[in-house]
């Protein structure tokens, strides 16, 4: 709201709600001090005193006349924002996000900005600089720190502790406060800097000819100085801005002669900001015709797009949806509109932003959670300022201040990597997106091979558009796949380790013909357990219920929920006997018992822990589409949208450990994996198979990935969600109620199940531990609903819920104990 329509002059008393980054139930009301009006508007930021000494930065969500009834309204402090960051869709999208996922305002504002446009509080000393203070009666670590305020004008509460040598400084620095001798303030640090780049310039007084002789006949007995110099009129011909690097480069000299030329103002250092995405570049052919089956599609998708907002493409691996996606884009920027290309992993982004760049340039912007503080602002402001018309980008990204969205793209729309489990808000990227797209009236097209049940039950019940493309790109066969009973090769005694002979005896074939390899396990590390012969003690976390995995790269043992780490042990703490066992295998492992069983092979692993850093995972992906290796063994991270030229084998080397999950979606994600991994394989033209080792082989969910029978595992798996009450004909909703006492969260949570049946009787199932019953010393208990889609208000039940945890909160009985709510869990 504009503040010429809410007052007349800058004169009148306004009223402000604020989102505070806090999980708090209720937006806050501020005061706005008379001389602040002018600079109000909703979505810019403000400085907030919130409990008695905590500053914040808050989101103006409305501005009012009104004071608040309840409570006297505080000042705010100020107003750090010209312009509002935050823009009127944003703040419609985060009300419809806490509604939807019942959590709190201030919860989505944590997630949606990045943290270098939130603020951080520092706590500051300054000298009082009163002359009628004794300091004669002060200790010595009190003198210490005003001597300190004696040189510098104010000092951090980090640069006392390192001044005294101890962190348990407050007590000190509180005595000196009462005493008068120090103030203490929070002082806001706007944390976000433009990234700026020193260019070199020449004085203007040697610019002329005749003063640049004159310069060069001054520094005759300086040659290194004059070689800069002439490096610097060479770059100066067919360069705008010139950096110290590049004088230094060309001339030959090093940094000091540089230094000597400024000194002597013979150049002039400019700062100017530049953006921290340049050097996309990349070599690729630009040129891409249409197969018949895409230009179909894409006709298909055009006329899905009249009818329909939603469209879900139904498209096999290697069948050239991206370049879909990116004809579809460039339609939508020649209309003036911009695009959101959605992906569900980070490992994606290198191979795809190389095909986006190539077609947008610098229109395009990259946002995930790898890039530091700086950069995720960068690309705030930049969509904010409508420099980036096209943003590829984790799930996260759907919180960038768009203003003409036209298009929404979710790529691999199956992947669970779309819903953020912890912490809150515990939202489904695919559907916010869907949500968002709806506020500004525009397109979203749901990409995948193997669609979620939900999606395609929605396509096929008409609710979304549908259009299938089932022909692979360029006649690229899809890859034969033959399953193995690893029983039967144990038999024949032709087991190697992990490997069947089949699938060792393929590998050999395929190195020999230069081709490569993805091997695919499910989990990392080294040894998923260790456990005694003698006894069966199993080495388990101290903090989880869960064994502790062995890593050998780092020789400890780890726990891949909480953290803690611990070395291995020889003999068993239990009964005392040296019978130490290793049972199952990590990609860790596999990578070790390849290195001995095919010496010559050049083996990558892509994990999370061989992916650490900001460039993790580009660098093994771009090593392994150069050819640098033969072998890629990874987790699911490799079933994800990569595309290799040179793949024609995979091997999944133990499928019985994702069918036989305990979860209603087991099968559905089994097959999608297994489906998902067998499709980087041929993606070109060569012949290639997917080898799959397993102890079921005439399980259901193995034979429909053989027959690529996507259809046929849809149809059961929804007569299964219909009889056994789950989505898409059920909504779901976990509580998991969490405490240190076992005793306590398991009484606590009877106790508000039982208040829940009162309305909502048999949708209430449980409570009961999940499978991993303890983290980071926490039991917990798991209440779920299931609500039926007819016959029920699922905003009724949720209204009901909120009023009943509000009740069970309140029951002293239950001090201490957290509850948390996940909608929809995946």
């Amino acid at each position: 709201m504009a503040n010429e329509e809410l007052f007349d002059d800058h004169h009148s008393t306004l009223f402000i709600e604020v989102i505070l980054p806090l999980a708090i139930a209720k937006t806050y009301t501020y005061r706005v001090p008379q001389d602040l009006n002018s600079r109000i508007q909703v979505g810019v930021r403000v400085i907030v005193q919130f409990g008695r000494n905590k500053i914040y930065s808050a989101i103006v969500r409305s501005i009012q006349k009104e004071a608040p009834q309840k409570y006297e309204a505080k000042y705010i402090l100020d107003v750090v924002d010209d312009q509002p960051i935050v823009l009127p869709k944003q703040l419609e999208l985060w009300d419809w996000m806490a509604s939807y996922y019942m959590c709190y305002l201030g919860e989505i504002m944590q997630a949606a900005l990045p943290a270098a446009l939130k603020m951080a509080s520092e706590t500051k000393i300054v000298a009082s600089n009163n002359p009628e203070l004794d300091r004669s009666t002060l200790s010595d670590k009190a003198f210490l720190v005003l001597d300190a305020l004696d040189i510098a004008p104010e000092l951090k509460v980090s640069d006392v502790m390192k001044i005294l040598g101890q962190k348990s400084v407050f007590p000190l620095l509180k005595s000196l406060f009462d005493k008068g001798f120090i103030l203490i303030s929070e002082e806001i640090k706007q944390r976000y800097k433009a990234k700026t780049k020193a260019y070199l310039t020449l004085n203007p007084e040697f610019s002329d000819a005749e003063g640049f002789k004159e310069l060069l006949d001054s520094l005759n007995k300086a040659e290194k100085q004059q070689d800069a110099v002439l490096a610097f009129f060479q770059l100066q011909k067919v360069k705008k801005d010139i950096s110290r690097k590049e004088v230094m480069e060309l001339a030959g000299v090093a940094a000091g002669t540089l230094k000597a030329l400024i000194d002597k103002e013979i150049f002039v250092v400019n700062e100017k900001v530049v953006s921290r995405f340049a050097g996309y570049d990349v070599d690729i052919q630009k040129e891409y015709s249409f197969s018949p089956a895409q230009q179909t599609a894409l006709e298909e998708v055009h006329r899905g797009f009249a009818e329909k907002d939603v469209l879900l493409l139904h498209g096999v691996t290697a069948s050239g949806k991206t370049q879909i996606y990116i004809r579809l884009i460039e339609e939508m920027l020649a209309s003036g509109k911009s695009a959101l290309f959605l992906l569900p992993e980070i490992a994606l982004t290198t191979q795809i932003t190389e095909r986006l760049k190539l077609y947008f340039g610098n229109k395009l912007g990259v946002y995930h959670s790898k890039f530091n503080d700086n950069e995720r602002a960068e690309v705030w402001h930049k969509v904010m300022s409508k420099e980036f018309q096209v943003v590829v980008g984790a799930r996260s990204s759907i919180f960038l201040p768009f203003q003409d969205l036209g298009l929404i793209i979710v790529d691999e729309e199956h992947e669970t990597s779309y819903k953020q489990q912890d912490p809150a808000p515990r939202y489904h990227a695919r559907d916010t997106a869907i949500y968002l797209a709806s506020k500004f009236g525009s397109k979203i097209l749901l990409g995948s091979a193997t669609p979620s049940i939900e999606s395609y039950y929605n396509a096929k019940a008409e609710k979304y558009a549908l259009v299938e493309l089932k022909e692979r790109y360029g006649d690229a066969e899809v890859p034969s796949i033959q399953i193995l009973n690893m029983t039967e090769e144990g038999r024949k005694d032709d087991m190697f380790t992990y490997f069947t002979g089949t699938l060792l005896r393929s590998m050999e074939e395929s190195i020999a013909k230069k081709e490569q390899i993805i091997l695919f396990q499910n989990r990392r590390g080294h040894t998923p357990f260790l456990q005694c012969k003698t006894c069966g003690w199993v080495a388990k976390c101290v903090n989880c219920d869960v064994s502790l995995t062995y890593h050998k790269a780092t020789h400890h043992l780890h726990c891949h929920y909480c953290g803690h780490t611990e070395p291995p042990v020889s003999v068993c703490p239990a009964c005392g006997m040296p019978h130490i066992d290793s049972k199952g295998f990590g990609t860790e492992r596999v990578e070790e018992e390849l290195q001995l069983l095919l010496p010559k092979a050049r083996i990558a692993r892509l994990d999370l822990d061989s992916t650490k850093g900001k460039y993790g995972f580009d660098k093994i992906l771009t090593a392994f589409d150069e050819q640098e290796y033969d072998i890629l063994i990874g987790t699911q991270m490799i079933a994800k949208g990569l595309d290799f030229g040179r793949v024609n084998l995979i091997g999944i080397l133990n499928a019985d450990s994702m069918i036989n999950y305990p979860d209603f979606r087991a099968y559905e994600r089994a097959f999608t994996l297994f489906s998902q991994v067998a499709g980087r394989a041929g993606r070109r033209q060569s012949e290639s198979k997917v080898i799959i080792q397993t102890y079921t082989p005439n399980h259901r969910v193995l034979q429909q990935v053989v027959n690529h029978d996507y259809e046929g595992m849809f149809n059961q798996e929804i007569i299964e969600r219909k009889n056994y009450h789950y989505p898409p004909f059920y909504k779901l909703i976990q509580i998991s109620l969490k405490h240190s006492s076992q005793q306590t969260a398991q009484d606590a949570a009877q106790r508000l199940a039982q208040l829940l049946r009162t309305q909502l009787a048999h949708r209430v199932i449980g409570p009961e531990p999940p499978l991993i019953s303890r983290v980071r010393n926490q039991y917990i208990q798991n209440i779920t609903l299931k609500i039926d889609r007819v016959g029920i208000s699922v905003s009724k039940v949720k209204e009901f819920l909120t009023k009943s945890i509000v009740l069970f909160q309140v029951d002293k009985n239950n001090n201490g104990v957290r509850v948390l709510l996940d909608v929809d869990p995946y």
